[in-house]
């Protein structure tokens, strides 16, 4: 009998809209507070900038650096801790957070180490893991203030960090699959050769911290799969039917 060649991946989970519905009640929370900080720190007079300022901003910033905060930290002096904490005060969670049934059997099921790699920051993901009763399951938990290289922040969708990561793990990029609901994380990973799963079901809202222009940014005009992306799932629980797709 033949010996199988296959070697279990080492899978790559984002957070937000991917194991849980952020956009239900999170992500707008979060993003007020974003308008309300840059409001401040563009502000003249005592007087915090109107939303036309705000918005022009984040939507440039965005489109220039990847990610709004990033321009911040550039051009405004802020920092990413203050930034991070401020914009995820957000309240008790409780009332907040709504996600599928059976999340920890489905990591369970699925073969290889799990790696939480997230734009969230630690104590929010933490605490978002924790309550989705998933923290077991992952052998590290990656979050925003981890991905500095050469001293500076490079949230995904960076090339750079995650080839940090790869060097670090050990790990042929053909070995990671990177689970996400994003699309310009996971062209970004693909472009390095790692395997990519697009998670849709949760796309009314784009990352507000992470990547998303003014107010609610639109959700791609279509949901046809992109080249770079290997498997399209509506949900994460459709991982272990899929997996021969990654093999």
């Amino acid at each position: 009998m033949a010996t199988s060649t296959f070697r279990a991946p080492v899978w790559l989970f984002d957070l937000d809209n991917t194991l849980h519905d952020a956009s239900y009640a999170i992500f707008p929370a979060i993003s007020a507070n974003m308008n309300i900080y840059i409001a401040r720190v563009l502000g003249e007079n005592g007087m915090p900038a109107n939303q036309a300022a705000v918005d022009a901003a984040r939507l440039g910033y965005w489109k220039r650096y990847g990610a709004t905060l990033l321009g911040m930290i550039r051009h405004h002096k802020v920092r990413a801790a203050d930034f991070l904490h401020e914009t995820h005060d957000i309240g008790p969670l409780d009332r907040m957070m709504r996600a599928e049934r059976g999340l920890a059997r489905l990591l369970h099921r699925l073969p290889g180490r799990k790696i939480l790699l997230t734009n969230a920051p630690t104590r929010y993901s933490t605490e978002i893991v924790r309550r989705l009763k998933l923290h077991n399951h992952f052998s590290q938990h990656i979050a925003i203030e981890d991905m500095h290289v050469h001293g500076q922040l490079r949230p995904k969708p960076s090339k750079l960090m995650l080839r940090r990561l790869l060097r670090r793990h050990n790990v042929a990029a053909r070995r990671c699959v990177l689970v996400e609901d994003t699309l310009a994380n996971l062209k970004s990973a693909s472009q390095l050769g790692l395997r990519t799963v697009w998670v849709t079901q949760y796309l009314r809202m784009s990352d507000p911290v992470g990547r998303a222009g003014p107010r609610k940014a639109p959700v791609p005009r279509t949901l046809k799969r992109p080249g770079y992306v290997d498997v399209k799932v509506k949900s994460v629980r459709q991982l272990p039917a899929r997996l021969h797709r990654l093999r």
